[in-house]
């Protein structure tokens, strides 16, 4: 029995190398891999394509399972005055990217990647340690940091990185990653205060890339 032919997408680069619009993920890769901040998304077809490509990024990155947060009514809401960060991967292992944003307005604060091949809890631990380093660095010692993510969250409590991925020459540029953030924890020993993002209660965390 021969097998499904997968439907093809196309690609667009806000932010890479070479902005533009691509046929395949391999074309599209060239341009973001390696490039810091870089700005892509996939689509359906060539018209979507077009179409975002003459809008922003974050015009057009999707919303999909995000909520109000200021029409919250229970009791328990998040804290608006705050960092999020999350990590989107294409595929687990895969291409890796990470970022945070601030909580109430979606502000983006920092971001990188993407990486040619890591891991979402990688992702995750990484944005968490990049968050409080950009809280000292303003020196801000009040605003929490929300993760979706209890691995990354036990990571950062224990100052270690209990990743399974091996080390490869695709990757090494990420595991450098990994031990700076590590050593970072263990010589500055933060005291910032790291939250569990509620996604059953609160909808997507913030900084959630929409690519579900």
């Amino acid at each position: 029995m021969s097998k499904k032919k997968a439907k093809q997408k196309f690609y667009v680069v806000w932010q890479g190398f070479k902005p533009g619009i691509y046929n395949s993920w391999e074309a599209c890769k060239k341009q973001v891999t390696g490039f810091d901040g870089a700005q892509f998304k996939s689509f359906s077809t060539k018209e979507e394509a077009n179409l975002a490509i003459n809008k922003s990024y974050w015009e057009i990155i999707e919303k999909k399972g995000k909520k109000d947060l200021k029409e919250l009514t229970g009791k328990d809401k998040p804290i608006l005055n705050s960092i999020s960060v999350d990590a989107a991967c294409k595929g687990n292992p895969g291409p890796l990217e990470y970022r945070g944003v601030y909580t109430d307005t979606e502000t983006p604060l920092f971001a990188r990647g993407p990486f040619e091949m890591g891991t979402v809890n990688i992702g995750e631990f990484l944005a968490l340690v990049l968050g409080m380093a950009w809280l000292k660095k303003h020196k801000i010692n009040d605003m929490p940091i929300y993760s979706d993510s209890r691995t990354a969250m036990a990571w950062v409590r224990n100052k270690k990185a209990n990743t399974k991925l091996k080390k490869t020459a695709k990757n090494a540029i990420l595991f450098e990653a990994l031990d700076k953030a590590v050593d970072w924890l263990k010589t500055n020993n933060p005291k910032y205060k790291v939250l569990k993002w509620k996604t059953k209660e609160w909808g997507e965390i913030p900084a959630d890339y929409g690519r579900k």
